[in-house]
């Protein structure tokens, strides 16, 4: 397969930046209703565009479409923030005042300016892998991780904080969002794994090697154990804890958790749900080596992790 699909593919994100300016200065963008069958026209012609423009290369594996269009909505998050920022002006006024008005509060332009960069980066980078025939199973393990877990706080956080009573149709753009991941997670869990670097002697020799041996994975166990106590604390205060301690925290060290927007609140019960038990997982995987799935799982979280340490606790 040659380099051109992959070429119009970056091409057509680009053209986010002129689409958008031309979609903003459309007399009659003025409602929620609009704004929605705009945006869904949009994601409909860009998998007809880019099946036209890749001609003859056209890739085989599917999820080359699927990044190449979440490429294009990438810029189209940067250029959001960017424009709530004041760099620039007169492209999604439209889209903010009538599509998703909750990506106005400090979570959601930082998880616009993630997308519009790491995830943006992660796309053109698993977009390349698919037209060279490259393995991109790591890259998109660790996409998944990060994408998910802005999608889950945004989704909630948006529907029972104080935008909950701003939802226009266009939230319903995020459905795609949801149900692609999840299909891509399932083909790229699927894909072949990269062959190690070092022999099967070697892995098998490093494996059965005692934990007093293993000074940086008792390093990470400490740490693991570490985290899992900070994460619980942080899940209880975000219960509303009774205890004084809670409250101390709360109010001393943590303030935005008060806040009616949610997004921090929810995503501290994320990280008790679902961070705590990788953690514990985790912990597991450093005491009893070899566990073929600890890779996976790993990349996933770090993604996760990633995006929470970047995105959270702003608000």
């Amino acid at each position: 397969m040659g380099p051109g699909a992959g070429i119009a593919a970056f091409l057509l994100s680009l053209s986010a930046v002129p689409v958008s300016h031309l979609i903003n200065s459309l007399p009659g963008v003025d409602s929620p209703e609009v704004v929605f069958a705009a945006g869904a026209a949009v994601l409909l012609g860009l998998f007809l565009v880019l099946y036209l423009l890749a001609g003859g290369s056209r890739p085989k594996d599917p999820l080359f479409y699927v990044f190449a269009v979440f490429s294009f909505t990438s810029v189209i998050d940067l250029v959001i923030s960017l424009e709530q920022d004041g760099y620039i002006k007169g492209f999604m006024t439209f889209y903010m005042k009538e599509g998703e008005p909750y990506l106005r509060s400090a979570y959601g332009i930082l998880i616009c300016y993630w997308d519009g960069t790491v995830h943006y980066v992660l796309y053109l980078t698993m977009i390349g892998a698919i037209t060279l025939g490259w393995n991109y199973r790591s890259v998109g393990l660790y996409w998944l991780g990060s994408l998910m877990m802005s999608l889950i706080t945004l989704l909630l956080g948006t529907s029972v904080g104080k935008f909950g009573s701003e939802i226009r149709p266009a939230f319903l753009l995020n459905i795609p969002y949801v149900l692609l991941p999840i299909w891509a997670g399932k083909k790229i869990v699927g894909s072949p794994r990269s062959l190690p670097s070092a022999s099967a002697d070697q892995v098998a020799k490093e494996q059965t090697r005692w934990l007093y041996r293993r000074p940086l994975d008792v390093c990470l166990m400490v740490y693991l154990a570490f985290a899992i106590m900070y994460t619980l604390l942080r899940g209880f205060v975000a219960l509303d804890c009774s205890l004084d301690f809670c409250d101390t925290y709360k109010y001393d060290q943590e303030p935005y958790l008060l806040d009616p927007v949610m997004y921090p609140r929810i995503q501290m019960l994320v990280n008790m749900f679902y961070l705590l038990p990788f953690f514990g997982l985790a912990l597991y995987g450093l005491i009893v080596p070899g566990c073929a799935w600890m890779l996976d799982i790993t990349l996933v979280f770090a993604g996760a992790i990633a995006q929470v340490s970047v995105c959270s606790f702003i608000d």
